[in-house]
């Protein structure tokens, strides 16, 4: 008994001047930890390890509503090495570098709506894309009719920052050709075919009216890229248009709002006298949809997978997302899920796998 003690005393003694030691050079080993981040993040090819193919992710699932695990609406696309950004909503330029898909390779940006959480942070990923990647031409900025109006009042608000970071850095680091964004503004309606805005051999994007009344225009996109699909709702009541464009994708990235959800912040508000908060509640019900009804638009038109994105109201425990869904996985019989920002979906090139990751997670 005496030298089983007498073992067990020494290990616990072993063990605490193991972790002692460890204490001791943290600093050192957090340093050589962060030095090995920095490589990987600034590394040439940041899409190692991703086989070509079509990789769309979560750069921001949230909503207007506050929510500290996630930003404003963001969804990225790589479509083998060109990277694509749809809405800019605050927060999602950062999580971009945190994914390790680099603001500064971004090849353009697609705006579904105007609406403030689909666009304030497009500012800030213009700044981005510009001045860490030395870019010599503007971002080119793709929407419905009026992005030229919102890529003007950018750009104006950031004329200021871009002569300072200039005259910082010099014309060499910071190109004056560089700043701000390129629109590219197209007309779409109800009585009006899709519109195409990139055909190349092995790539097309593809707009669609969708319903966000009194929002109009608004869009959502369609991504083709060597036969694999992917459709992105922007916000919208259930569309019939939508679910054409989504006829047998291989990922539905569709937005989600849960009325016994939003029920309980209505009656929260009323409670505390927040009037023209119960109001809001309210009226958000009559242009969004709900996860049964996208569940059903992903069942009728085939598609493989449903993420769920642009999240109301917020979850702040992983226990709310089964009542979030509600009879959703009753109704959609391929793979459904609740989205996260870092979320990333992986469509290989030539197969029909499905894979699901988070950059977030893997980089942190």
């Amino acid at each position: 008994m005496r030298g089983l003690r007498t073992v067990v005393l020494v290990l616990v003694g072993v063990i605490i001047l193991g972790l002692a030691g460890a204490w001791l050079v943290r600093d050192k080993l957090a340093t050589a930890a962060m030095s090995r981040i920095y490589m990987q993040a600034m590394g040439a090819d940041p899409y190692a390890g991703l086989a070509d193919g079509l990789h769309v992710g979560l750069c921001g699932s949230g909503s207007p509503m506050p929510d500290p695990t996630r930003a404003g609406p963001c969804t990225v696309v790589l479509a083998g090495k060109k990277l694509f950004v749809v809405d800019s909503g605050a927060g999602s330029t950062k999580n971009l570098s945190l994914m390790n898909l680099p603001p500064a390779r971004v090849d353009g940006v697609f705006i579904t709506h105007f609406h403030s959480d689909h666009i304030d942070g497009l500012g800030e990923l213009m700044l981005q894309r510009w001045a860490s990647g030395a870019n010599t031409s503007p971002l080119p900025i793709y929407g419905p009719t009026g992005v030229d109006q919102v890529v003007a009042g950018f750009q104006s608000a950031y004329t200021l920052d871009s002569g300072y970071r200039i005259a910082h850095h010099g014309p060499k680091v910071i190109p004056p050709s560089g700043f701000g964004g390129a629109p590219h503004p197209f007309v779409v309606g109800a009585d009006r075919p899709n519109v195409t805005l990139i055909d190349e051999p092995d790539l097309k994007v593809i707009a669609f009216p969708v319903h966000h009344n009194p929002v109009d225009p608004a869009v959502g996109y369609l991504f083709i890229y060597k036969g694999r699909r992917a459709v992105i709702s922007g916000d919208t009541t259930a569309s019939p248009r939508l679910e054409a464009a989504a006829k047998g994708a291989d990922l539905l990235v569709h937005e989600g709002l849960a009325p016994n959800l939003v029920a309980l912040q209505r009656k929260a508000a009323l409670a505390n006298h927040r009037g023209n908060l119960a109001a809001i509640f309210n009226d958000i019900l009559t242009y969004h949809t709900t996860p049964e009804q996208a569940a059903g638009i992903a069942q009728r038109a085939g598609v493989k997978s449903l993420l769920f994105t642009h999240i109301i109201p917020p979850l702040p425990m992983r226990a709310l997302e089964a009542p979030f869904l509600g009879k959703s996985r009753e109704i959609f019989k391929g793979e459904i899920r609740v989205g996260h920002d870092g979320d990333l979906v992986s469509l290989p090139a030539g197969t029909t796998e499905i894979r699901y990751s988070n950059r977030l997670q893997t980089f942190r």
